[in-house]
């Protein structure tokens, strides 16, 4: 039962000392294709994202590399749920923007507005991929958009109200 007075011995678990992992970082995200070549082109014209090699699955599959990290593309006619997404940090994010423009991918709907700030200076952008995925492009520093795209930022305290401790909340994690 959740709020209730047993504790669940999971959690108790989780919150003894633990020995911190080296090196540990996420590998890859697989997100569904209904067209597969479709959203290859879409994520490479976005976020340059390269085409790599990919073993055969049985089913349609291509992996993209995008940094050190990689993008898993199936194709599967699945429907994607609304607020699930996953996220890249680019260094600038106005490229992204006017691919996405170009491509009428802005989401408007999830988070309020497709871009958005967040406490921390960091600017985000919501856009949805051919498959209807949601996809988040992280950007650091509000000043360093350009002044069209900065008239069209909304704060996420201009959409749900935040406390001093929500105020205090960071996307990044110090290294």
């Amino acid at each position: 039962m959740f709020g209730g007075p047993a504790v669940c011995p999971a959690i108790v678990a989780l919150r003894r000392p633990r020995r911190a992992l080296a090196n540990v970082r996420i590998n890859h995200v697989s997100v569904n294709a209904r067209d597969l070549q479709e959203s290859v082109a879409f994520y490479v014209d976005l976020l340059a994202a390269e085409p790599i090699p990919t073993p055969n699955f049985g089913i349609p599959v291509q992996w993209l590399a995008l940094g050190r990290t990689q993008l898993h593309l199936f194709e599967r006619a699945l429907t994607p749920t609304s607020h699930h997404h996953f996220a890249v940090t680019v260094d600038d994010i106005e490229p992204v923007y006017r691919a996405a423009q170009r491509r009428d991918a802005f989401d408007h709907h999830a988070f309020g507005n497709h871009l958005v700030e967040l406490p921390g200076d960091v600017v985000q952008l919501y856009v949805r991929d051919p498959a209807g995925n949601l996809v988040e492009i992280d950007q650091a520093g509000v000043d360093r958009l350009p002044g069209d795209l900065r008239g069209r930022l909304r704060g996420l305290w201009d959409f749900n109200p935040q406390t001093d401790e929500n105020m205090r909340g960071r996307l990044f994690v110090p290294e």
